[in-house]
């Protein structure tokens, strides 16, 4: 292990994200009130909850990231362009964006790039390719994986979170398949510090977690060494 890897100030990984669906203005605030106060990269919302967040976080160092064809990567190509560069006018200045799994299992493989290639070139904002790595075999996550990075994408990322948790195996073998050529996102299960620390040595340059604050302040232990009679 690394020296010093546990005195690492993970804030600067994270994505601190609200994807809860039945969230609100008033959390929507509070997240951004916490991605100032701890250097969070990101606080990542969905479409709609953009334009708040980039008021909120506005001469603020945390930038706004959103979800596009979240959580399923089923709507159409038009469809999650259009949503990407609303959401690009709206505020957000990283978006990440679900492939095709559909596609991807039927081997339709310029369908993939053509879609995610249209979003980067047309975007011109960092994109975080998700591939949803819980669903997919090792050959299917190479495979998705190379079309993400020939289509221009900044980051390879695991998983929405509506399908299964983040692996570090799936970690490595992006780091490996990436070769450097683009960061890795891991999200989805990430609940402690120790989860993140294994997934930055895996080879993770973000995360995305909703436990941001609670990683950050971990419950203290209880000391067992304490005389508990009365």
């Amino acid at each position: 292990m690394p020296s010093g890897i546990f005195d690492l100030d993970i804030a600067p990984f994270i994505d601190h994200s609200l994807l809860n669906p039945c969230a609100g203005d008033d959390l929507v605030k509070q997240w951004c009130s916490e991605a100032d106060r701890y250097g969070f990269a990101t606080v990542c919302v969905y479409p709609t909850r953009v334009k708040l967040a980039r008021e909120c976080l506005q001469g603020k160092t945390p930038k706004v990231s959103t979800v596009i064809g979240f959580p399923t990567g089923t709507t159409t190509a038009k469809t999650k362009l259009y949503e990407a560069l609303e959401s690009i006018e709206q505020g957000a200045s990283e978006l990440d964006v679900v492939i095709n799994l559909g596609w991807l299992k039927e081997g339709k493989t310029k369908l993939i790039y053509q879609e995610l290639a249209a979003i980067c070139e047309e975007g011109n904002v960092p994109v975080k390719a998700i591939l949803e790595t819980s669903l997919l075999t090792p050959n299917e996550l190479k495979i998705a994986a190379e079309i993400a990075i020939d289509a221009g994408v900044q980051f390879l990322k695991t998983c929405t979170g509506w399908n299964g948790g983040v692996q570090v195996d799936h970690v490595k073998q992006l780091k490996e398949i990436a070769k450097g050529q683009v960061a890795i996102k891991a999200s989805a299960g990430i609940r402690t510090y120790q989860d993140a620390i294994d997934l930055i040595e895996a080879g993770a340059t973000r995360l995305g977690t909703s436990y941001s604050v609670q990683i950050l302040n971990p419950p203290p232990e209880p000391d067992n060494n304490s005389d508990n009679q009365p």
